[in-house]
């Protein structure tokens, strides 16, 4: 071959190798035309109870996760599957007691979210993972779970209430939940790999003060930075630190950066807007100190109240916040005038004890800043499409509600429709970079 022609191919080869590379990266794929809003309008039956109520599989939208390679393309995440709670005995019935937590594939085409497939998460051997709470020492709520007839169900070391996810460059993803908290990283097809919390046998562990989460008001939400190398995790509210009645009425919320590599953490304070909400759903990155936190209250929009109804997006950010990780890894974490930090309820309290708290500034608000009315009470998952477009997604509970053994259809009163998992896709008026 003469010189010419092989330094034109070899010019070639490395024309085609960028190309495959920036397409890799997501720069290069064409973008589909974003609906304000897509919804998955023939959801799966998953069981019809005997108060014939059906239940819908549905139940994705806990977490979303844009595909970088492919941005038609999102997984949507379940929590530990279809439930009411008894308040009065702390049980749970469990519709489906072999319901496996999943991240659904997605496409959108249209205004419509066609699933593609299913990844079943399952431990490190294999096995399914299910929604049953956890037994003693290995992140028990207090929950007793009991089926549809009121047989009593045993707690699993594989229950998971699965409610953040991160999806990681090589394609894996990293689950956090509820219950323990655990962090989970599993395969792409959803074995795990490894399991992360605060009592785990292994070098890398969580805080084991975040073993004082309020139980189902865990690890809400769980993001990865753009280099892949730190997970970063809010909790959903304040901390039980060092007992419910002891924090009533505190807005301090832990924030935890996780080394991937190490397992060194950190710990920042968020403050909530208010401490009736339900508090903070999902957190996304922007780059490696800035944040998208996603807070909101258990409300549906209704002709009357839709001005008051909280589902808001703040921009977030950890430069300059205190660290306020305790060396010792004490049960209560670090105390500060011999006070927990959740003891320290306000921002004055926080500022007299020399805790700076994370910066914080209004993105957007749901029930604002979109073209119809956001009809649904939770709005859970956040992606960031764009530095002008977010993505929210919402957690229909498998269309149904109820309490005290009692299961209904979770009717939207706006729309006076069941609940389905849809994807709101927002404009903001601000780039956020």
């Amino acid at each position: 071959m003469n010189r010419k022609i092989s330094l034109g191919l070899s010019l070639l080869t490395v024309m085609a190798f960028a190309a495959c590379k920036k397409n890799r990266s997501g720069n290069d794929n064409p973008a589909p035309a974003y609906p304000d809003v897509a919804e998955d309008k023939h959801p799966k039956v998953l069981t019809v109870t005997p108060n014939n109520i059906t239940l819908y599989n549905g139940g994705y939208g806990s977490s979303l996760a844009q595909d970088p390679y492919d941005r038609s393309v999102f997984y949507l995440l379940t929590d530990r599957g279809p439930n009411v709670a008894e308040a009065a005995t702390n049980s749970i019935m469990i519709a489906d007691p072999g319901f496996v937590p999943q991240i659904g594939k997605f496409r959108l085409k249209g205004d419509s979210l066609v699933q593609e497939s299913t990844i079943l998460l399952k431990n490190s051997s294999g096995a399914p993972l299910n929604g049953l709470p956890n037994p003693l020492n290995a992140g028990a709520t207090g929950e007793n779970p009991f089926d549809l007839n009121g047989k009593e169900l045993q707690p699993s070391e594989d229950g998971i209430d699965s409610e953040g996810m991160a999806l990681a460059p090589d394609g894996s993803f990293w689950i956090s939940d509820e219950y323990g908290p655990h962090i989970i990283h599993v395969d792409r097809n959803g074995k795990t790999l490894e399991k992360i919390n605060p009592f785990s046998t292994g070098s890398k562990k969580l805080p084991l003060v975040l073993a004082k989460r309020r139980p189902n008001r865990g690890m809400e939400g769980l993001t990865i930075t753009p280099d892949g190398k730190t997970l970063v995790g809010i909790m959903q509210f304040p901390l039980y630190n060092p007992s419910s009645a002891a924090i009533t009425n505190s807005l301090a919320i832990r924030i935890l950066t996780f080394d991937i590599a190490t397992g060194n953490t950190k710990q920042f304070v968020y403050m909530m807007d208010n401490w009736s909400l339900q508090a903070v759903s999902e957190i996304a990155a922007i780059d490696n100190n800035n944040f998208l936190v996603l807070e909101r209250d258990g409300q549906f929009a209704t002709a009357a109240n839709r001005t008051t109804v909280f589902k808001k997006l703040f921009k977030i950010s950890l430069s300059g916040a205190t660290d306020i990780s305790d060396p010792a890894n004490g049960a209560n974490g670090k105390l500060f005038g011999g006070k927990t930090v959740e003891e320290l309820k306000d921002a004055a309290s926080l500022a007299a004890n020399g805790i700076v708290p994370v910066t914080k500034t209004l993105v957007a608000d749901l029930m604002k800043d979109i073209s119809t009315v956001y009809p649904h009470d939770k709005a859970e998952g956040l992606a960031i499409i764009n530095p002008s477009l977010i993505a929210v997604s919402n957690d229909d509970d498998f269309g149904i509600t109820g309490a005290d053994k009692i299961y209904q259809q979770k009717i939207l009163p706006f729309t006076n429709k069941v609940d389905r998992n849809s994807i709101y896709f927002i404009k903001l008026s601000k780039p956020l970079y």
